[in-house]
């Protein structure tokens, strides 16, 4: 008989190296999906492993592997922490996105540190991980994957948007599931706020005292990515090749450069989410910078709503719990609608601990 309830720790770290969101989650079913979070915080990286999440990109493959185990074991001694410190006893397994080193879903690639067997080893725990190589396999972009929780867990919403490292946002198309990445949010924000050694812009106040450059807002804004039509994302790669060189060449002051990228992921935003008096639930980092969050509400006819820190914060490690739920009782948990794979599947490999005699 299929369990209907499940005790997961999970865990995800996104690409603007915030730090690593973890929780211990109760799901149960009943007809339909619901949660409980018990316990749940974002453990801020050391200075050397954040210089080194931002390098991957650049490493060579030989240099990327050895630092692929580094990282599943720094995991395993994060989670062994997090379950001492709440003296959790109850664990069906623990649910792992890792971190995204490579992601070329065009060339068939992407590639998630954090997933090695020492992770189940070192935990003795199963580990349910490694969720985007199988779609990729079966011609998907491999992301974004979290629509799939927006749909079991958020459907009260017409919109479920997110703001990360990336803004991507899912919602309801003729009757399917469709979701993309919008455009680059917090990796680019962040990037040029850490050239004045700040983590982030608080609030968005630097940016608020800064001033539109409008030739630049419209050479971003017409960038060939945001003609294409879903599926659709975006990697640090991208952001790399694109983003960074286009707005250097301007040499803005930063105040002026950071006003003008948050102009420009409003108009982003703000063409997706058309429908008037429709709701947008939003969560992720980027929730706390007012400023965007003011221009996002200008430029849009919606009902923005923010709900409780504790989703705002952990709702991506939240759904990736739901995806190792899903994966664990072989039902779909990855949309070929959002991600244009050949077909709906169930992603995710499946680390059983050795036992060592």
């Amino acid at each position: 008989m299929i369990k209907t309830e499940y005790n997961i720790i999970a865990l995800m770290s996104g690409t603007s190296l915030d730090g690593i969101d973890i929780i211990y989650v109760h799901f149960f079913y009943d007809n339909q999906w619901a949660f409980k979070i018990h316990n749940a915080e974002t453990l801020k990286y050391p200075k050397q492993w954040k210089l080194t999440l931002s390098q991957l990109v650049a490493m060579p493959m030989n240099q990327l592997k050895q630092v692929d185990s580094e990282y599943s074991e720094y995991l395993a001694n994060v989670i062994l922490d997090f379950i001492n410190k709440n003296a959790i006893q109850t664990i069906d397994f623990i649910a792992s996105h890792g971190h995204t080193a490579l992601h070329q879903p065009e060339n068939g690639l992407t590639y998630q540190i954090g997933n090695q067997q020492i992770l189940a080893d070192k935990l003795n725990h199963k580990v349910i991980c490694d969720f985007r190589v199988q779609d990729v396999e079966f011609g998907g972009q491999g992301a974004p994957l979290v629509p799939i929780g927006d749909q079991l867990l958020f459907k009260d919403y017409d919109y479920c948007l997110n703001l990360g490292g990336f803004a991507n946002i899912s919602f309801e198309l003729n009757k399917e599931r469709i979701a993309f990445d919008i455009c680059p949010v917090n990796i680019v924000l962040n990037h040029y706020v850490s050239k004045i050694n700040l983590d982030y812009d608080h609030k968005g106040q630097l940016a608020a005292t800064g001033h539109i450059n409008n030739e630049l807002l419209c050479q971003l804004n017409e960038l060939q990515f945001y003609k294409e039509l879903p599926p659709k994302s975006l990697g640090l790669e991208w952001v790399e090749q694109t983003i960074f060189p286009l707005i250097d060449s301007y040499q803005l002051q930063i105040k002026d450069l950071l006003r003008t990228y948050i102009e420009h992921i409003a108009v982003q935003i703000s063409k997706i989410v058309r429908q008037e008096n429709s709701k947008v639930l939003v969560t992720g980092g980027g929730v706390y910078n007012e400023f965007l969050m003011q221009r996002i509400k200008g430029l849009s006819n919606s009902e923005v709503i923010m709900p409780n820190n504790e989703i705002v914060e952990f709702k991506e490690a939240l759904i990736f719990g739901l995806l190792g739920v899903l994966k664990a009782r072989n039902e779909v948990n990855c949309l070929m609608s959002v991600t244009g794979a050949e077909r709906n599947h169930s992603s995710g490999k499946i680390l059983i601990p050795k036992i060592n005699y």
